[in-house]
């Protein structure tokens, strides 16, 4: 082989790892910085997100905290970058206490709201809020949809803020 050869083949191995590193990198810049896909693991959200349901989180939407980052380092604390969420608004959050879960729920109160359940209705700084009568929910044990006894999967791609 000669040393023309080899500086070729060489080359060609150099490349290709060169390539797989830059796309590594812009793959975790775009999941730190800008979106993340999460998968709904429960049926809390039922009817809207379903068990099973992908979407993406715009991780800039209401800014970035700590817990933003992969492994959660605490470089600082509080939210940069942010604006408040907006009631209706589906968010992805973790827990203080238990940062390892991810919970994936609507805002119905918004800081300085007090948010109570009296006698099975909601109330919103003591207004009743006004249940309206959804379409009925049919849902298979394992959470597909099930429409004219047709099986689907859903997948979302709702970007929501994280």
């Amino acid at each position: 082989m000669t040393t023309a050869e080899q500086k070729r083949k060489e080359g060609g191995f150099a490349e290709t790892v060169r390539v797989v590193i830059h796309a590594l990198l812009i793959a975790v810049v775009i999941r730190t910085f800008l979106f993340q896909p999460f998968n709904i693991p429960s049926g809390s959200m039922m009817a809207t997100l379903l068990v099973g349901d992908y979407l993406f989180v715009s991780k800039y939407t209401y800014g970035y905290s700590h817990y933003s980052f992969p492994f959660s380092p605490p470089v600082f604390s509080g939210r940069i970058f942010g604006s408040g969420p907006k009631r209706g608004d589906v968010v992805v959050f973790r827990l203080p206490r238990e940062d390892s879960t991810d919970y994936i729920k609507r805002v119905i109160g918004l800081p300085g709201d007090k948010i109570q359940m009296i006698d099975g209705v909601l109330q919103i700084n003591g207004e009743p809020i006004k249940r309206e009568r959804a379409e009925d929910f049919v849902g298979t044990e394992d959470g597909r949809l099930d429409i004219h006894g047709v099986i689907r999967h859903r997948i979302n791609f709702t970007p929501v803020g994280f």
